[in-house]
């Protein structure tokens, strides 16, 4: 085979590169501009070196068992590149030199091969100029040969085997579509190999070998073809930062097609100081000015002409058709431009055969059909019945309408094509306005997204002003949002200037990318939710920066498995902010950041007031570390939650210490789910007795509590300096001595508790009948009551009802779940509610009350004025009796 003939034909340019085609693969090679292709096996295994290129992954796919390598890739992506590149190594004898025959076809080529032909036809007519004498020794060891394919997808009929009755001699004529198949399957030059390209499609499932998924370029590689295209090095980083920060989110950007359509209109705009485009939208303007120009048309038949393309753009994109005949050219309105169209479409065949056309990119295709939409002088509502029709097969047409309806983004086309007409452009602005605030009213935050991305395509500040009223639900969770995604959420609430609550909640995996385009959005957040969510260092950093530099005041990182390491990045933002609430529960938070943390509290500027660090075992150790910052002038901490941080009686001692130092501002502190025991409540409660503590509530739920911890509870609680307003010691065996003795504290004229849970204590009828009297003294300021999950019976509830319907009784809220309730209290609770001029909600969960007591409850629920809710959930009710129920708002089961 003559290697020197594939050589010269393959680095002879048939075209020029044009601005949507691309460079020639012939100018990538001969300019040394080729970038390796990466490849989804690389990608997985953190592979990107050059012994990992697309290259050595075919070499390496090719063996004597594999025959077959299938390269697929979306448009653009390097595939036709990549194999002329392999092609001209082969000729240059740089590998593959196993096969001393490659026969390399483009099929948009072969697709003019009408009619019939044999293989040994096809393989003579190569332009590798195989002698006529040596094809009998090429199909003689077909293992040999190598076949590239190129553009497989753009068969105009099928490949399937299926479809074909397939031929095995050499000399037999078929049709084009049934020797490639042939080929493909086996039964004609069994042993060949192949590489064949094809954009990802599920027609070409027949194909079998080893499969190679092109990505084209990510941000290594395009960082590569920019340095090689922009000779001033200045030049190349700033055109590949701006593309990054406004393009570089879009799948298109790995196509290396695209990269050089971005570098040829980022040169050109350079050259002459003029600002780069912010918008995809305003890309497409920038590259359909261009072509324009570079027709000499006037200003009619440049509209003609587009109007043309749009119309050939929407004939593809709904007959799905990738390509165009002449007549159906002529049809669209093409006739006297068919001699212009190759700087926007590829062109197939020589005008002297039959000649086909198609569109470099969808994108083009979408952009121009938009275009067009606005070209129309037909009746109005153009546009809303073209999103309508194209629905399912344009992804950016809408985006490019709301772009296109602005006068500043279009008119640099106007004034080449006209100006577009504004009855078509105002009737599109009236279905966006309404359809925007529609869709901002509700909760699908995919809609959310999609209508934030058409305003940021529109770049008008006061539009997304009039768009965003205050009926649209913007705090919705965002959570898994795409880097599209952030970008247009951030132009939104930049234009806004303020957010109440950016809520990202369950965000699977918040990278540094994604973090750095939402930062002014985080900075513009009064309360940021990351509850739920994964957060990488990078973006971690971000956030820091972020919350340094604005107005958030509380952050829900609750749930996000943090870490030591990352919440030591975050405390430098901690540090100085203007937060008052972080949420920490189960952040995977141990003893070792306790110094970060102390070190942000106490940093002077630090307005930290609640701290929740539940479910982080922080440890006795942790805490002794934070009440340094507690017994510090600088700390402002006010409520700390350390629901089940594995604490003991050991650190007690020093939380006691910093609550009565004179500088604590606690008020409220959770210890629930810890081993506190007596010795550590003995601790705590000389705290309260002490005249510079200000605790007003303390909860101590499941806290290995016993009856012996009551009188060092009932001292502290008669103090005159104690100001617990709120006790919880749920869950713990006090018993009845215990929750007497406590009985005696709440009597007292100076105990100011006004909230108090005993649930699952271990009462008994006589201590329901002790608080009975406590709520009537005339002295108990008790307001709130939880005495559930007590088996004490309708008989011991009595007591309680007949308190409540005592005029000295104050209580607001009271809990009986699971006491053992019966209808045969009926009478006793409906008293109780009508007397009582105090009670809101009333919790009876977990009872055994009827249907017999369904309506009774519901009259006199109706004719309590104070009386707000009163759940009654897992009691014995039908479905007859919960209708009945349900008639009263009030009521919850």
């Amino acid at each position: 085979m003559d290697k020197v003939a594939v050589l010269t034909h393959i680095l002879k340019p048939e075209v020029i590169s044009t601005l949507l085609g691309g460079e020639l693969p012939v100018s990538v090679i001969k300019n040394n501009r080729y970038i390796s292709l990466l490849t989804s096996d690389a990608l997985a295994t953190d592979r990107n070196a050059e012994d990992n290129s697309l290259d050595h992954a075919i070499q390496a796919a090719l063996t004597d068992e594999t025959r077959s390598v299938i390269l697929t890739g979306p448009e653009g992506s390097g595939k036709t590149t990549s194999l002329e590149k392999l092609v001209v190594g082969w000729a240059k004898g740089e590998h593959f030199q196993n096969f001393p025959y490659v026969f390399h076809f483009k099929l948009r080529e072969l697709n003019s091969l009408t009619g019939t032909l044999s293989l040994e036809t096809l393989l003579l007519h190569h332009h590798g100029k195989v002698p006529r004498e040596s094809l009998p020794l090429i199909l003689k060891n077909p293992a040999e040969v190598l076949f590239v394919f190129d553009d497989l997808d753009q068969c105009k009929q099928s490949l399937d085997p299926s479809a074909h009755t397939l031929c095995s001699d050499p000399s037999q004529a078929a049709s084009m579509p049934c020797l490639v198949a042939s080929l493909l399957r086996g039964s004609l030059l069994k042993g060949a190999a192949f590489v064949v390209a094809s954009r990802s499609t599920g027609s070409l499932k027949f194909l079998s070998g080893t499969m190679v998924e092109v990505l084209g370029f990510l941000k290594p590689q395009r960082e590569a073809y920019f340095n090689k295209f922009f000779p001033d090095p200045i030049a190349a980083v700033k055109a590949r930062i701006h593309m990054e920060k406004t393009l570089g989110f879009y799948d298109i950007c790995t196509s290396p097609r695209f990269c050089w359509t971005v570098c040829s209109v980022y040169k050109s705009l350079m050259d002459a100081g003029a600002k780069l485009p912010e918008t995809l939208s305003q890309l497409y303007v920038n590259i359909l000015v261009h072509l324009i120009q570079s027709l000499s048309l006037n200003e009619a038949c440049s509209r003609e002409f587009v109007s043309a393309l749009g119309k050939m753009a929407s004939h593809c994109l709904l007959d799905q058709h990738s390509s165009c005949t002449e007549e159906e050219m002529n049809s669209f309105g093409f006739q006297q431009f068919l001699t212009s169209v190759g700087a926007f479409l590829q062109v197939h065949g020589d005008p002297s055969e039959r000649r086909v056309f198609s569109f470099h990119s969808s994108l083009m295709q979408e952009f121009l059909l938009a275009v067009s939409v606005f070209c129309d002088n037909s009746t109005p509502g153009g546009a809303e019945k073209m999103l309508e029709k194209h629905k399912s097969r344009a992804k950016f047409l809408d985006l490019f309408l709301s772009a296109l309806s602005e006068p500043l983004q279009r008119r640099p086309l106007e004034s080449l094509l006209g100006e577009l007409n504004s009855d078509q452009i105002m009737d599109f602005k009236k279905w966006f306005k309404s359809n925007s605030e529609q869709t901002l009213k509700g909760f699908h935050k995919e809609k959310h997204q999609h209508c934030f991305h058409l305003l940021h395509q529109t770049q008008n500040e006061s539009l997304v002003k009039e768009m965003i009223t205050p009926s649209a639900r913007i705090g919705i969770s965002y959570g898994d949002l795409s880097l599209q995604d952030c970008v247009a959420l951030n132009y939104v609430i930049t234009c806004l200037g303020e957010l109440e609550q950016l809520n990202l909640y369950h965000t699977g995996n918040l990278t540094e990318e994604q973090a750095e385009m939402l930062a002014p959005t985080m900075t513009l957040s009064r309360k940021i939710c990351l509850s739920q969510s994964s957060l990488s260092a990078g973006a971690v950093s971000h956030l820091a920066s972020a919350l340094s530099r604005g107005i958030t005041k509380e952050l829900d990182l609750s749930h996000s498995h943090l870490g030591d390491e990352k919440f030591k990045i975050l405390c430098a933002g901690i540090r100085d902010c203007k937060l008052q609430t972080i949420q920490l529960a189960v952040c995977n938070l141990t003893e070792a950041m306790c110094e970060d943390l102390v070190s942000a509290l106490t940093s002077g500027s630090s307005q930290l007031c609640v701290l929740d660090l539940t479910f982080n075992d922080i440890g006795d150790q942790g805490l002794t570390k934070l009440c340094k910052a507690l017994q510090s002038p600088l700390c402002k901490l006010q409520d700390l939650q350390l629901h089940g941080c594995k604490l003991t009686a050991a650190s007690m001692d020093s939380l006691s210490a910093a609550l009565c130092s004179g500088q604590s501002e606690l008020r409220e502190v959770n210890l629930n789910h810890n081993t506190i025991g007596e010795r550590g409540v003995e601790a705590l409660c000389k705290s309260l007795q002490h005249p510079l503590c200000k605790l007003r509530s303390l909860k101590l739920f499941d806290s290995d509590l016993t009856g012996s911890c009551c009188p060092h509870l009932m001292v502290a609680l008669m103090s005159e300096h104690c100001s617990l307003s709120e006790l919880d010691l749920s869950v713990n065996d006090l018993g009845q001595e215990g929750a007497l003795q406590l009985c005696q504290a709440l009597r007292q004229p100076g105990c100011r508790l006004e909230k108090l849970c005993l649930q699952r204590c271990e009462l008994t009828e006589p201590v329901f009948k002790e608080l009975s009297s406590v709520l009537t003294s005339g002295t108990s300021r008790l307001k709130s009551l939880a005495v559930g999950i007590h088996a004490v019976g309708d008989q011991g509830v009595k007591h309680i009802w007949d308190a409540v319907a005592h005029p000295s009784c104050l209580l607001e809220e009271l809990d009986v779940e699971m006491t053992g309730l019966t209808d045969a209290c009926l009478e006793d609770l409906c008293a109780a509610i009508r007397a009582s001029k105090t009670l809101k909600t009333l919790e009876l969960r977990n009872n055994s009350l009827t249907d017999a007591s369904v309506p009774a409850i519901v009259e006199v629920l109706q004719d309590s004025d104070n009386m707000q809710e009163m759940n009654l959930k897992y009691n014995d009710f039908s479905e007859e009796a919960l209708s009945i129920l349900d008639e009263c708002d009030k009521i919850r089961y």
